[in-house]
Formats: structure tokens, C-alpha cells, sequence
């Protein structure tokens, strides 16, 4: 079972990396100038980023409870950190979403770009391109560097990881912007 769980949240990790890069490429459309994606996404999703980003932190906070309390992995001092970003937006977005506060957007937004930049050094420190601290020797067997999973060649933890805050921030981004009824001119 375990190894299916595991499985399953990659799977869902590889969807997430294929959702991320249509939003940066629908982004990147955007800032040359063709429109056309980015308003239908924006439509398409309008009232439901907090919904949304509550989904996708509420995976990842399941994920890495499951992770640590059934698979039995013990998360290293870079994960405890990443933890630290992402759960609080499984409370808080649901919270806003509930209260249809889209203003918390714009102040979620460190959250991801923080867990983001946590989630890449654990990427560089587990490949060993930089070399672990000694807390991270500590926190856990093998330290940092350890990859408690491995699915498809390249999806571990930290992958997980950013992925999630990708597309929290990606989300939360979209919240933060005026609704497109908003900048519709009346006459």
C-alpha cells in the first residue's frame, strides 16, 4: 500500500509539473502580449485560487504527513522547513475561501516563494551539488540528502515540494490580481 500511496503522489507531482508549466507558458504569453490565455484562465478560475491553492497545500500536507507518520521517513531539517511554509496555507487558505477573502492572497504569497527557495536548495543539497549542513547530518539518517523515494528517475520530496509551491504561487498570483470583471471598463 505504501508503495502505491507513493506512486499516486508522484503521479499527481508529474500532473502538477505539467499544470505548472502551461501556467508559466500562458504567463509568458501574457507578458508579449497575446491576451487570449491568460484572460480565459483567469475567467476559468475566478473566485476559486483560495479554493484551489487549499486543494493543492492540503495534498501536499497530506502527502508529507503520510510521508512521515505511515511511510515512517524522517524528515530532515530542510523538509521541517518546507512544512513550515506549506501547512499554514492548507489553514489559511481554506479559511479565506470560506470567507471569499481574496485580499489574503496577496499576503500568502511569501509562503510559496520562501518554501519554493527551500524546496530548490533541498533539490541541489540532495543531488550533492551543495554539500549539507551539519544540522541536516543530524536531523535525520543520512541527513539532507537522503532520497526516501524516487519515482520516474527524478521525482523525490523536495520535487514534490516545489511543485506544490509553484502552484500555490501561481494561484495565489492570480487571486492577488484584480478580478477580470474588475478591470472591465463601464461605460
Amino acid at each position: 500500500m505504501t508503495h502505491d500511496v507513493i506512486v499516486l503522489l508522484a503521479v499527481l507531482g508529474v500532473a502538477g509539473q505539467v499544470l505548472a508549466v502551461v501556467l508559466l507558458l500562458v504567463g509568458l504569453a501574457w507578458l508579449v502580449g497575446l491576451r487570449g490565455p491568460g484572460e480565459w484562465l483567469r475567467q476559468a478560475v475566478e473566485g476559486y485560487e483560495l479554493w484551489i491553492v487549499f486543494l493543492i497545500s492540503s495534498i501536499a500536507t497530506g502527502g508529507s504527513l503520510f510521508f512521515s507518520e505511515i511511510a515512517h521517513f524522517i524528515p530532515c531539517e530542510l523538509c521541517w522547513y518546507q512544512r513550515i511554509c506549506m501547512y499554514p496555507l492548507t489553514i489559511v487558505t481554506l479559511l479565506a475561501a470560506l470567507a471569499n477573502d481574496r485580499r489574503m492572497c496577496r499576503y500568502l504569497l511569501p509562503l510559496p516563494v520562501v518554501g519554493a527557495g527551500v524546496s530548490a536548495y533541498h533539490l541541489l543539497v540532495e543531488n550533492g551539488v551543495v554539500e549539507q549542513a551539519r544540522a541536516c547530518l543530524i536531523s535525520a539518517p543520512g541527513g539532507c540528502a537522503t532520497k526516501w523515494i524516487e519515482e520516474f528517475g527524478y521525482v523525490t520530496i523536495p520535487t514534490l515540494a516545489l511543485t506544490g509551491f509553484a502552484l500555490c504561487f501561481a494561484f495565489l498570483l492570480l487571486g492577488a490580481l484584480p478580478a477580470p470583471s474588475a478591470t472591465v471598463s463601464r461605460s
